[in-house]
């Protein structure tokens, strides 16, 4: 009998070599060689692969069954290991000044890190040789966005993980169909590695193998190349989620004119039938999940999803601004989300489902801070750090803060039924936000593209958990991707104004907060499925209705425009759309000294226009 095929002297365990095309056949090789993996899984994508996957997780105890739910398991990781190593993610360039701005002398520079090809490469050789041996190689197959669409592009992952194989399945459009599309091009080369060969030199914490103290994702723009070691979480390890899907992303958009952000993508249909889509950008942990599948409390409103995250957008033809959403599931925050902030979620991730982080119930559930009301009586937690018996009481959370669900996207059960459209859907609004406790409006609308450029270039918002980020400093995240930004983030904001052409229909841009406060702490706005009364006054705003006033700051609803009908408590409207004096001096001269700082030299002077006619709108002389 003949035995299995080889590929560098490498068993293949599944699939055939000679099914793939010769360039990802000349990658696999090259992987093989240097990563020396024992076994080589080539995936095809298919259910059964799926369970196959699912049963060599358990067999392996990466993950826990959960017998409550259909086809849904529990991993919980290395407690080093559980967010965006932002600090050990780097963009690598031939020259510095092509990925991050140089930033003012002794100023700590915030927006990337750069690492030189030399330095990649020397780094890569003291990492990736030999760190797959004793483990099997799998080689992922995806398409960021739908099969075949001109807006799509391909990538191939080798990844020593089967938690990461299993959960780019759902987040990507994984299988050997790609490369009937792929042919002979190009596709984006992603490495992976958890950095652990075996035998482990060091115990394996929580069954989760990883090397926090080496980890490093670093990305080559200009040859489209991802390499990814030491971390098995999430964004460092599902290698289409931000470093495909934004970082090299981005750079492939800035070469071909299109834009690749970290947005929403919704359809909102009001009462009269009228239909509109929006993208929204706002940082991680600030509603974008909650936006993307809100349930509105007044009745005719419908809201459809395309996508919680990520947008790829092009002008088409005749000039509409057309994005898709590339991924294929959402990868979303547990603590918080419950019935009451988002049904529309709880209803779609209880079914074929990864769980990261969270607790686990003695009936074969889950649990995590926010379902307290939902947890049955005399059933106990088990905490993601495998406390048992966990109550309020022990002083720690039962999940971690950016515990996630890793859900397919055709679960949700408002998806837009063109959420696999190749050509994408219309853009009639970009909305752009963060957590601002005080000072910001509720909603503005912008005066021009430029000012909403401005507005998107000068976005704050509180530190999250989902990065190493630890309490509630107010940053600086320019168009919410400041973690993902690419190139250098002065030549991303030109990159922005330039989008605008004479035959183009640009969509209206706007701010919305909210997060804000009043002076005894207490949010002044309710949100979640109330936001679709500010989503209401922004598609009217978008066919010109007259019910905007001007202010410094940029256009603000007249005071009754937006519908307040059925709230349960009283709106103090004056307080939420108030632009206190001091705050807006503090706020614009911290956005001046952040650009002047931060982008110095490479901050487009149209931006600079703007600061200036802003602060003579607010009456602040320089």
């Amino acid at each position: 009998m003949m035995g299995n095929p080889k590929i560098e002297n490498t068993e293949v365990v599944h699939g055939n070599p000679q099914e793939l095309p010769k360039k990802v056949l000349a990658f696999v090789s090259e992987i093989a060689q240097l990563c020396q993996p024992d076994k080589i899984w080539l995936c095809d994508g298919s259910e059964d692969e799926n369970k196959d996957f699912t049963r060599l997780m358990l067999e392996e105890n990466l993950v826990i069954n959960l017998p409550k739910y259909e086809n849904c398991v529990l991993a919980r990781t290395n407690p080093q290991d559980v967010a965006r190593m932002e600090s050990k993610t780097y963009i690598c360039t031939e020259e510095k000044r092509e990925a991050i701005p140089e930033p003012k002398p002794g100023v700590k520079g915030t927006l990337g890190n750069w690492m030189s090809l030399k330095q990649l490469d020397e780094e890569i050789k003291s990492r990736f040789p030999g760190c797959m041996k004793g483990r099997t190689l799998y080689l992922l197959p995806f398409s960021m966005g739908p099969i075949g669409s001109p807006i799509s592009h391909v990538g191939i992952q080798a990844s020593d993980s089967v938690y990461v194989a299993a959960s780019m399945r759902i987040m990507t459009r994984m299988g050997k169909n790609v490369y009937k599309v792929l042919g002979d091009k190009d596709f984006v080369k992603c490495i992976h590695s958890v950095g652990v060969p075996l035998p482990a030199q060091k115990p394996i914490i929580n069954n989760w193998p990883c090397d926090p103290e080496k980890t490093m994702v670093a990305h080559k723009t200009k040859t489209n190349e991802i390499w990814s070691y030491g971390s098995g979480y999430g964004g460092n390890s599902l290698l289409g989620k931000k470093c495909f899907s934004l970082r090299i992303g981005s750079a492939i958009a800035r070469r071909e004119g299109w834009l690749a952000e970290h947005m929403l993508i919704v359809g909102i249909t009001n009462p009269q039938g009228v239909k509109k889509y929006i993208v929204g950008a706002f940082p991680s942990q600030c509603g974008k999940t909650n936006l993307a599948m809100l349930t509105s409390p007044i009745p005719g409103y419908k809201i459809e999803c395309v996508g919680d995250d990520i947008a790829w957008m092009r002008f088409d033809e005749n000039g509409v601004l057309r994005a898709i959403n590339p991924e294929f599931g959402f990868f979303g925050v547990c603590p918080g989300t419950n019935h009451h902030t988002n049904p529309v979620a709880m209803d779609m991730i209880f079914k074929n489902t990864i769980f990261t982080n969270v607790a686990k119930t003695s009936d074969g559930g889950v649990f995590w801070e926010g379902l307290e009301k939902e947890l049955k009586t005399h059933v106990s937690i088990t905490s993601w750090t495998g406390e048992k018996h966990w109550t309020r009481d022990s002083g720690k959370p039962a999940a971690h803060p950016n515990a996630r669900f890793c859900t397919p996207l055709v679960n949700c059960p408002i998806l837009d039924p063109h959420w696999n459209s190749p050509e994408g859907v219309p853009i009639s609004a970009i909305l752009f936000g963060g957590r601002r406790p005080e000072g910001i409006p509720l909603i503005y609308e912008t005066r021009s593209w430029k000012h909403g450029v401005y507005a998107g270039a000068s976005v704050s918002s509180e530190a999250t958990s989902a990065a190493e980020y630890k309490g509630h400093k107010v940053m600086h995240d320019p168009f919410s991707a400041r973690p993902f930004l690419s190139y250098n983030a002065g030549k991303y904001i030109e990159h922005w104004l330039q989008m605008e052409k004479d035959y183009r229909k640009m969509p209206k841009i706007f701010h919305v907060n909210w997060f804000r406060k009043n002076k005894e702490g207490h949010y002044l706005w309710p949100g979640f499925g109330e936001n679709i009364r500010v989503l209401d006054w922004i598609m009217r705003r978008c066919d010109n209705e007259p019910i905007a006033v001007e202010s410094p700051i940029g256009l603000l609803p007249k005071e009754g425009s937006i519908n307040l009908e059925g709230l349960p408590d009283p709106i103090n409207w004056e307080e939420l759309f108030e632009l206190p004096e001091d705050f807006w001096k503090r706020e614009m001269n911290d956005i001046e000294t952040y650009f002047n700082q931060q982008i110095g030299d490479d901050l487009p002077p149209a931006i600079r226009e703007e600061i200036e006619n802003q602060k003579k709108r607010l009456g602040i002389s320089k």
